[in-house]
């Protein structure tokens, strides 16, 4: 993998998406624009973390590889060279895939 330009700030966390195989259900092909967004992501980079009421950073719960659900309307999405990515904040992260 390509080293990625985009190093997130405060508590987000840059995901691409991992999209759905094609189907193809009784003959017919959905076209993309149709699709719903999948909610399924790979974690790329990590924020510099979310400052308590103390000043300190949180640590992050999950971690650059994690599969993880994210929020199905959540994030910003980017594009660089080519390549889709949704910025979200951890809170829109719903779970991590075991």
């Amino acid at each position: 993998m390509a080293k990625i330009k985009i190093k997130p700030i405060g508590d987000r966390v840059l995901v691409k998406h991992i999209e759905e195989k094609e189907q193809v259900r009784g003959g017919i092909i959905i076209p993309d624009s149709a699709k719903e967004k999948p909610q399924e992501a790979e974690v790329i980079a990590l924020g510099t973390g979310k400052k308590n009421e103390d000043g300190k950073v949180q640590a992050f719960e999950v971690k650059v590889g994690d599969r993880v659900l994210i929020s199905k309307y959540g994030g910003t999405e980017v594009k660089v060279e080519d390549e889709k990515y949704t910025l979200v904040r951890e809170d829109d992260i719903l779970g991590v895939i075991g």
